[in-house]
């Protein structure tokens, strides 16, 4: 039995039904590994709006993704309480509340672009016909609907990352978890990655979590950055930025503007800690 799509580009009813798309409460995680324990993540207090970007970002080896895969429910939280839309992570999983882009786009050779972005609706049972309607939808969404019927090996790398983002929204969800997406690419093609973010998160309306190695990429798709502390990871500081929400006005000529640069030199001071201008382990200060 086929499930409807809707094709009216509104968000889900989760999205309607909580103020909050995650909320953490006092959230720990501990890894048992043959050295011993490892805490992760310590005392994490974070609500995220619906609708909202958040950028994480911190040291390496901070907690930073492993945080995300809780969200994702992909791993379990050792105390606190972890909530995605009012429910717990596993049952907003189950009800497709989200969806996930990783560092590598991790297409399918052997699939079409529009089949790669159809095959979350087709493993739940969409029809045909509904997966052709969404699936146009999202080629358009993210400008690729000459390359329809090409395969993951004809397109670049900032191409597939499209096909990425275009397959995590495939199901409507109200949040996008996003582990360094854009990691891989060339700078150039990074910030047209970047720009094309914000247009499609604007669209689609869905609350982003969104780790980060780059303090400027943060600044620059993130509503609010939050800062996270070296192992055991806690966070040390929330920065809201106050650049505009406009797609319009987040564009490349943003990133000379003067209010950025203060927003960048923000986030890497509460970095730092201490003032001192050096760059945190693992931490791209571009």
């Amino acid at each position: 039995m086929s499930t409807p799509v809707s094709t009216t580009g509104l968000p889900p009813a989760a999205f309607a039904l909580a103020a909050h798309a995650v909320e953490a409460t006092g959230v720990g995680k501990v890894f048992t590994t043959r050295a011993g324990a490892v805490t992760a993540l310590e005392d994490v207090h974070l609500t995220i709006g619906a609708g909202e970007f958040v950028a994480l970002i911190g040291p390496s080896g901070c907690g930073k993704s492993t945080l995300l895969r809780l969200i994702a429910d992909l791993d379990t939280p050792t105390s606190g309480e972890l909530t995605v839309f009012g429910r717990s992570p596993r049952a907003a999983r189950e009800a497709q509340d989200y969806g996930i882009a990783f560092q590598q786009a991790g297409l399918l050779p052997w699939r079409s672009v529009r089949a790669n972005i159809e095959l979350p609706l087709e493993l739940h049972g969409v029809g045909r016909s509904g997966r052709t309607v969404r699936s146009t939808e999202l080629l358009e969404l993210v400008g690729l609907t000459e390359f329809a019927g090409h395969f993951p090996h004809q397109l670049s790398g900032g191409m597939q990352q499209r096909v990425a983002i275009a397959r995590s929204l495939a199901e409507q969800p109200s949040l996008l978890l996003m582990d360094e997406p854009f990691g891989a690419l060339d700078e150039m093609t990074r910030e047209r990655m970047q720009t094309e973010l914000v247009r499609i998160c604007a669209e689609s309306r869905a609350a982003v979590v969104f780790v980060t190695h780059s303090i400027p990429e943060a600044v620059f798709l993130a509503d609010r950055v939050v800062v996270m502390s070296p192992r055991p990871g806690r966070i040390a500081e929330v920065v809201p930025i106050t650049l505009t929400r406009d797609a319009a006005g987040r564009d490349e000529d943003l990133r000379e503007d003067a209010t950025f640069f203060a927003a960048v030199t923000r986030v890497r001071e509460a970095l730092h800690g201490d003032g001192h201008v050096r760059a945190a382990r693992g931490v791209d200060v571009r």
